[in-house]
């Protein structure tokens, strides 16, 4: 996501000498991804970001993968996830491969007592329901149901629920998100064609400048291992920064459907993109308007990726019997297509109000004990007429 942004006070010169009212330098520090090429801001510390006072503990957190080559259409219940008090301990991974893990989650509880990092991965959060407040080290976005929200690897966040009904789906992307490649320009900036743009994003506002020393927990995910460490000044001491690399939001409301005379295949519902998986978002829109349009989609053949999606809100019109939270995993090696009746209902329909997150990934999805816990077990049959 190329764009600039800057918060609070910084230096005119990078690598210069920046004081602190009382006469002792600010700390700068580059927080990057992909060594020094990638994306990265400048942040300055009121205190060195390096004073680690203890080591606690480490702990696996890998997921419990039962299903490890499937080939098997899956309808899991998502709102069966159990809530949990805690943010962490709610996550369930579901779906996982070496690129991404997916799960769902339903904390009760805010994160008040330590700051997490996840130095593996990206994560994208999307929020089924619940509002409240992203606290990061660069500065706070507000959230409410319908928003994708872009953590960078190695960002440190807590979050502040409002209430305590809150359901999340969660990807954690070992590769860099982006928004597609072909929205952009030569130099990164959204096309006219993009169905959203700059001004929708939902950017870090708010920088809250913490001075407070003394013993602050820490937990970092690295390596399908959550550590414990005691930092020895709060996180959240940056003053100022600038730069390409920091949070931000997106809410799905605010994609633009791309529609035509004829069915659209599924990318022009593409909203980010990795090297290893797409994100699409299926909106309400006007349907087809050729006279002989079928608008239900046509079978295809899953051969190169697995699809997944997880159904939000509205009655999505290719399938019967789903209902909000559902998660459908259709395997990469068999085709799939509308559910019976689905094809021919949509004919002369004129619009749907469908909202679904789509998740295609390049390489198969392996199944945890969460997710069979919550699998229909029958949803494989679904299409015998």
């Amino acid at each position: 996501m190329p764009i600039y942004h800057s918060l609070g006070e910084i230096p005119p010169k990078r690598h210069t000498i920046f004081k602190q009212p009382d006469g002792n330098l600010y700390h700068e520090q580059l927080f990057g991804t992909i060594g020094f090429e990638g994306m990265s801001s400048l942040l300055y510390h009121v205190h060195p970001p390096t004073q680690v006072r203890q080591v606690v503990s480490s702990r696996d957190v890998s997921p419990p993968i039962v299903e490890p080559k499937n080939m098997t259409a899956r309808l899991l219940k998502g709102f069966e996830v159990p809530e949990m008090d805690d943010y962490l301990e709610s996550r369930r991974p579901l779906l996982v491969n070496s690129d991404v893990h997916l799960g769902l989650a339903a904390p009760r509880k805010s994160i008040k007592d330590y700051f997490y990092k996840n130095a593996d991965a990206d994560e994208l959060l999307f929020i089924h329901t619940g509002t409240g407040l992203l606290r990061t080290l660069l500065g706070n976005i507000r959230f409410e149901p319908g928003d994708y929200l872009i953590i960078p690897r190695g960002m440190i966040y807590q979050i502040d629920f409002d209430n305590a009904e809150n359901r999340l789906l969660y990807l954690e992307s070992f590769h860099p998100i982006y928004t597609p490649k072909r929205y952009r320009n030569w130099f990164g900036q959204l096309l006219e064609h993009a169905p959203y743009c700059e001004r929708d994003y939902k950017l870090p506002a708010n920088l809250q400048t913490s001075h407070e020393t003394g013993e602050f927990l820490m937990k970092i995910k690295k390596q399908g291992s959550l550590h414990e460490l005691v930092y020895g000044t709060h996180p959240f001491d940056v003053v100022g920064w600038d730069g390409y690399n920091f949070p931000y939001g997106f809410s799905i409301y605010n994609f633009e459907p791309i529609t035509g005379r004829i069915h659209q295949p599924p990318p022009v519902h593409q909203t980010f993109e990795t090297s290893a998986f797409v994100v699409c978002s299926f909106c309400p829109r006007l349907f087809d308007y050729h006279p002989q349009a079928i608008p239900a989609p046509y079978n295809h053949s899953n051969i190169d990726s697995d699809e997944i999606i997880y159904y939000v809100d509205g009655d999505f019109m290719s399938r019967n019997n789903i209902e909000k939270g559902h998660i459908t995993l259709h395997p990469g090696g068999i085709p799939h297509g509308p559910h019976p009746g689905a094809y021919e209902r949509s004919i002369g329909q004129k619009e749907t109000k469908e909202l679904a997150v789509m998740v295609d990934t390049f390489k198969p999805m392996m199944l945890t004990e969460y997710a069979m816990s919550i699998d229909d077990g029958k949803y494989y049959r679904s299409w015998i007429v």
